[in-house]
């Protein structure tokens, strides 16, 4: 059995069409339920030849996080999604029946949506470390190998490579219930990602998708070192002491990929902060020294099922625009209100409006009620004298500090929290970080924990969604096409084409034998912001064409070197 739990401000679904002929009995209105933990939940055929034991392991996972949370009441929610191994629905049904009459024996208010129907759903999940857990309910031990074995049996059973090929090939997009511009459609469209079940929740970038991503981190790069961060790396994979010290260890574990060497466990990070924690430690610091501004592009994974994975919205390899900043106490209102400069320059520069949520204390938490009630009035304190609008997020904070999250909302107006300021105590003094004051004595400094883009996977979605694929110039994957009229034309117009990419321009050439309609189609549905077409005037007289995405008008006549001088500081300047 596979759950995924979601601690929520609320759900809301509506019964819309029968699924299978044993679906239960519904009403065909909306329920809605406030304050819950909700159980998306799907039984899986290796079930059902125990799901007495299933149910029984499923109610104590689910009253366990139930009770840290401290939600209202529970939601089972059958969602087949999770797995493609379901079982019966008869059992499927007996098993989330006896969920719930465990769950009741125990005082909770239980709520079970209706099995069996086709559901319009509304969910809105809080932003706690831990309001969003995956889990497999296993019954029973696995079957255990040795090596010898393994490598005998392995050695008997010959691979059958053309098998081994269909198993992993590329997986149709199922498009029947995406709108046209769905980051997924347009990926497709304008050969930008891909994904594979050989490394599900992991984006294959291709080239035009990759030079999106990382003009975004060239933009990232030049703002930063403007806002004086130093930029870091480290590793990925890290001694288990390491996520016991931070307690990532204790909150995480379960999404968490975990390895051995030599006798040793390993964590994959989930989080950053750690490595910079580490970095800090390298040498002695003096108040001088402060504040030291950590920034680090740096990849984690985090385990989840295979089912709540969404193209690039809800990946398993997360690229974060990490940054830790090290301060005195008096240095932190002036650094909390830059971050939040910098992060307006950032949405602003996209298009992107956003409100802000203060997120206070979650019922699981480290460190101690005084500096939580200290970091909460500090974020308050800035959030007040700036004359910000936030709203009041209570039990959403991180669990070693309160923050500041940043929500905008997409083309679809769907919230997505992004950017976030976490303001933590507590890390510097379990990893006994200290610096020396004016007073030549040791104090430990305070940590700053922020984020604009968030995941650079889900930020390159939201964005390709808003623009639907249509990407300001600087941003854009191809930025000029060139045409030519007839083949006549063509050495004129790969002699433009070399002009641009000398020039530093991401140009394309297409001299191919169709008209100059099909071409200019052909460069619409790829997004290309500006499309030359050189024919036997243009040639003549030494001039272009010039069409502008989305504008029907031609600019003809126009110069290379006036078209190359403008579009050249049209990227310069980010427009």
């Amino acid at each position: 059995m596979k759950i995924l739990l979601l601690h929520t401000d609320f759900v809301e679904w509506e019964p819309k069409k029968r699924a299978i002929k044993a679906a239960e009995e519904a009403p065909k209105k909306k329920v809605r339920v406030e304050e819950a933990l909700v159980c998306l939940s799907a039984v899986e055929k290796a079930d059902e030849g125990s799901p007495q034991a299933v149910a029984e392991k499923a109610a104590d996972e689910i009253l366990k996080v139930f009770n840290e949370v401290k939600a209202d009441s529970v939601v089972l929610y059958p969602y087949a999604h999770l797995s493609s191994s379901l079982s019966s629905p008869a059992v499927a049904l007996e098993v989330l029946k006896e969920i719930e009459a465990l769950l009741a024996k125990k005082k909770v208010k239980v709520t079970r949506a209706p099995f069996g129907w086709y559901k319009a759903f509304d969910i809105r999940c809080k932003g706690h470390p831990l309001s969003e857990l995956s889990k497999s309910i296993v019954i029973g031990d696995s079957v255990k190998v040795d090596e010898k074995t393994k490598i005998h049996m392995q050695a008997e059973k010959p691979v059958d490579t053309k098998q081994l090929l269909r198993e992993i090939s590329k997986q149709k997009l199922d498009r029947e219930n995406l709108k046209d511009n769905d980051h997924r459609i347009l990926g497709q469209r304008m050969d930008l990602f891909s994904f594979s079940e050989t490394a599900p929740g992991m984006v294959f970038w291709h080239d035009k998708g990759w030079t999106i991503f990382n003009e975004l981190i060239k933009f990232w790069r030049e703002e930063h070192r403007k806002a004086g961060y130093l930029e870091v790396s480290t590793p990925m994979v890290l001694d288990k002491k390491l996520w016991q010290i931070s307690g990532h260890w204790e909150k995480y574990r379960d999404n968490i990929f975990l390895s051995k060497y030599e006798g040793r466990d390993f964590a994959v990070k989930p989080m950053n902060c750690p490595g910079g924690l580490l970095i800090y430690k390298q040498r002695p610091k003096s108040y001088k020294d402060l504040p030291l501004r950590m920034a680090e592009l740096g990849t984690v994974h985090r385990q989840e099922l295979s089912g709540v994975l969404t193209g690039l919205f809800r990946v398993i390899e997360i690229t974060q625009d990490d940054a830790h900043i090290f301060c005195t106490e008096a240095q932190l209102e002036k650094e909390i209100v830059a971050i939040m400069d910098l992060v307006d320059r950032f949405y602003s520069k996209f298009g992107f409006d956003y409100h802000m949520e203060l997120s206070t204390r979650p019922a699981k938490r480290i460190g101690d009620d005084r500096l939580w009630d200290k970091a909460e009035k500090i974020l308050e304190g800035v959030l007040k004298k700036r004359k910000a609008k936030f709203k009041i997020n209570a039990g959403d904070g991180a669990f070693y500090g309160p923050k500041i999250d940043f929500h905008i909302k997409d083309s679809q107006g769907r919230s997505w929290q992004l950017a976030t300021i976490q303001l933590d105590f507590a890390m510097p003094e379990r990893f006994e970080l200290t610096y020396n004051g004016e007073d030549n004595k040791p104090h430990t400094p305070v940590m700053l924990h922020r984020v604009v883009y968030g995941a650079l996977e889900r930020f390159t979605g939201i964005l390709l969604e808003h623009t639907s694929g249509a990407l300001p110039t600087w941003l854009a994957p191809v930025q000029v096409r060139v045409l030519s009229f007839t083949d006549r034309n063509n050495k004129a117009a790969e002699k433009i084409y070399k002009e641009l990419v000398a020039n530093g321009i991401r140009a394309e050439l297409d001299i191919e034998n169709h008209t100059v309609e099909h071409k200019v189609r052909e460069a619409e549905i790829q997004k290309v912001p500006y499309v030359l077409c050189i024919g036997d005037k243009e040639e003549k007289a030494g001039a272009v064409a010039v069409r502008r995405r989305g504008d029907k008008n031609i600019k003809f006549g126009v110069r290379p070197d006036d078209f190359v001088k403008n579009v050249k500081e049209e990227i310069a300047e980010r427009i």
